[in-house]
């Protein structure tokens, strides 16, 4: 999917306009290093530490002696070594990563076109709410913590992980100080939350951060034992809504692979590129 030469690609605005926003969201929160042409943002703080990337406007080739520098300079700070970057923005940095030693995952990269509402996620039970969590929501600990238990069962089965687990793994979130650092995001505009509940119980959630008109959802899952039932589909028609009051005329994703890719799709998402992530192998 990578294309050979970014200026010729038909979305160069779109992904241009992506790419300034990856530059500026971890400003937020991190302090940044200069490593000619990566960037490496380290995390102030508590937190989800962050990652290198590309620096904004490079347009030269990148080597595996540029990501080894950048990867011994995360070693001596003890953060991971981790590199997130756009395929069709910078189609050299991915042999460059391998050769250094990384692995690179692939992630569809889609959009919903400015100005176009999220269709509506059909099939979702009437007995469950789709709402945006303020910072003192009872359910936003819930919220926090069902992602979670999505992504260590990955994909669009019907898992394990049910209602049970989900107190343990709240309490996890409240321990580790994510629950406050969520408050904080959420009173700054920085941060929203959506949850699909029933019955008390947070089902579904995810997450859209906006920035400048523009605003990813991330973080989208479903408890497992609850899969199947539209409820990721509901929970991102809701950040969708809610991104676009804000101001938001580009929202865009990075799926976790093309089962998840097509259920976004159904949405109205479509795929304009490539999200890569390096990062050692197991």
């Amino acid at each position: 999917m990578t294309s050979p030469d970014f200026d010729d690609h038909p979305e160069r605005a779109l992904l241009d306009r992506i790419e300034a926003y990856y530059d500026a969201v971890p400003r937020h929160g991190a302090r940044v290093e200069d490593h000619g042409p990566l960037t490496l943002f380290v995390r102030e703080g508590q937190g989800w530490p962050f990652y290198a990337r590309p620096a904004r406007g490079w347009s030269g080739t990148l080597r595996a002696t540029d990501v080894r520098k950048v990867r011994a300079r995360q070693r001596e700070l003890g953060v991971p070594e981790s590199f997130e970057w756009v395929a069709e923005t910078t189609p050299t940095l991915r042999a460059a990563a391998e050769e250094s030693g990384l692995v690179v995952h692939e992630h569809p990269l889609m959009v919903l076109d400015p100005g176009t509402p999220a269709a509506r996620a059909d099939g979702v039970s009437s007995s469950v709410s789709v709402r945006i969590t303020g910072a003192d929501d009872p359910i936003l600990p819930g919220a926090l913590a069902v992602p979670h238990l999505a992504f260590a069962e990955p994909g669009t089965s019907v898992g394990l992980a049910g209602t049970p687990q989900l107190a343990e793994a709240i309490d996890a979130r409240v321990a580790d100080g994510s629950v406050e650092r969520a408050m904080l995001r959420i009173r700054a505009g920085l941060t929203a939350v959506a949850a699909a509940v029933e019955d008390g119980s947070v089902l579904s959630a995810g997450q859209h951060q906006p920035l400048a008109g523009v605003s990813e959802i991330v973080g989208v899952g479903t408890l497992p034992a609850a899969r199947r039932r539209g409820l990721a589909g509901a929970v991102t028609a809701a950040l969708v809504a809610d991104a676009r009051s804000r101001g938001a005329a580009t929202v865009f994703l990075s799926a976790g692979d093309d089962d998840v890719a097509r259920v976004y799709a159904r949405l109205g998402f479509r795929t304009i590129g490539t999200a890569l992530i390096a990062e050692p192998g197991e």
